[in-house]
């Protein structure tokens, strides 16, 4: 199994492609369920999650094509991927194949809309929590569909003349039941309208997307979205929005480390909620025309409450790694999680660093300390594992992170990126 062993204490210095978002390649991909003409995803990030949903769709009878890879020793990457499902062969997705990635449960919204019924099975995945697919279920019902679950599949079907508009109002803002609605809705007879959607940017990501297919679709970016169904969407051509996750990480990591890092191919506006935050802690954060540069001089890392949120609040998906910052900040944090209930494993291991982190229900209490030392760690989920980078970029001595495949499916190319910046960075193989 791999690990990564990184030396602590180099600034970094340096310009950081950033990639195309994996929270859009994902349901991106997936949407080519709901056409048989070509869909080509340009900027899809170079991941196992990418790998294993290209099984799936495969499974499927996706018939899938990669053209423009690129993966070169500067860190940089990316792939045209063309896919078209010209004849759906398999209405079922396994246990097998589900199990190992949660969004491919997302495919139950294009299969029934389009052929009318989808056997999937319930979801896998990061340990972060339960995460249930009842809203899921629920906007799927909104439009008609009649849906049981047996021996932990779900089993759904259309009404006679297929999928019919209706009202879909979350309870709350679910991305994944935002996702799932949006693609049965663009092919259900009539108008659906989706009440409480959820405004992330890789959601909108994919409205355009569904458009540029012929959707319509309109309230896009708004927590309303209006969805008149259209009989057949026709192939698009679609480039893959920059990753902001991995955005805010690289941001994190330098004003860990200290320097002067360039992140290349980002907007800030799509990670603005992060980058005042980041301000706030004491890095210079500077928006250029193609991209964000961070600085961290000498001056210390300050204290800084965070509470995550839906966007545009502060990303769930940067918790882990704010925390690795705050653990060498002047004074005392205070981070909330609201979105997941378990997402605090990356704590125990933070400590094995000498970070002090007191855990207080849904808050983590952070006392900023002068010096990490490295320690063997090991990751435990995709975001808490980078965190453990970030906080072995500044740690004295060396770091040995161990099950470093979570890494791998949510960060492309992560140790030539950093060590093109000057970090002391490499991969273990076996």
């Amino acid at each position: 199994m791999d690990r990564i062993k990184i030396t602590g204490g180099v600034p970094l210095n340096g310009t950081i492609p950033i990639s195309g978002a994996k929270n859009a390649a994902l349901p991106l991909m997936i949407a080519s369920l709901l056409t048989k003409d070509t869909l080509t995803l340009e900027n899809v990030p170079r991941l196992s999650d990418v790998r294993m949903l290209k099984r799936i769709l495969g499974n499927h009878g996706v018939d899938i094509t990669v053209a423009g890879k690129r993966a070169g020793e500067n860190g940089e990457a990316g792939e045209v991927v063309r896919l078209c499902a010209t004849a759906i062969v398999d209405l079922v997705a396994p246990y097998d194949l589900v199990s190992q990635m949660r969004a491919s449960f997302w495919v139950v919204g294009p299969l029934l809309a389009r052929m009318g019924e989808a056997k999937v099975s319930l979801p896998g995945g990061c340990a972060i929590g339960t995460r249930p697919v009842d809203l899921l279920i629920m906007a799927l019902e909104a439009l008609g569909a009649h849906i049981r679950i047996e021996a932990g599949y779900v089993i759904a079907k259309a009404p006679p003349g297929g999928l019919r508009g209706g009202v879909i109002d979350f309870p709350k803002v679910t991305v994944g039941g935002t996702h799932t609605a949006m693609m049965a809705a663009v092919l259900a007879k009539g108008r659906t309208r989706i009440l409480n959607a959820a405004r992330e940017p890789e959601v909108g990501d994919l409205a355009h997307c569904l458009v540029k297919m012929g959707a319509e679709i309109s309230g896009i970016g708004t927590a309303t979205l209006d969805i008149t169904g259209v009989p057949v969407l026709h192939g698009a051509t679609h480039r893959v929005l920059p990753d902001r996750i991995e955005a805010g990480t690289y941001a994190f990591a330098a004003a860990m480390a200290g320097g002067d890092v360039t992140l290349e191919g980002v907007e800030a506006h799509l990670l603005q909620a992060a980058l005042d935050k980041l301000t706030a802690a004491g890095a210079e954060v500077t928006p250029l025309n193609n991209g964000i540069r961070i600085r961290r001089d000498g001056a210390g890392i300050r204290a800084v409450d965070v509470t995550t949120g839906a966007f545009p609040g502060f990303p769930t998906d940067l918790q882990a790694q704010f925390m690795a910052l705050m653990t060498r900040a002047e004074g005392t944090s205070q981070i909330t999680e609201t979105i997941f209930e378990n997402r605090f494993m990356h704590v125990q291991e933070l400590a094995r660093f000498g970070a002090k982190i007191r855990l207080d229900g849904d808050s983590a209490i952070v006392e900023g300390t002068p010096v990490l030392n490295g320690a063997p760690v090991m990751a435990t989920d995709l975001r808490a594992s980078v965190s453990l980078v970030i906080a072995a970029l500044a740690a004295e001595g060396e770091t040995l992170i161990n099950r470093v495949y979570h890494l791998d499916r949510g960060f492309e190319q992560l140790e030539a990126k950093l060590a093109r910046c000057g970090a002391q960075i490499e991969r273990i193989r076996g």
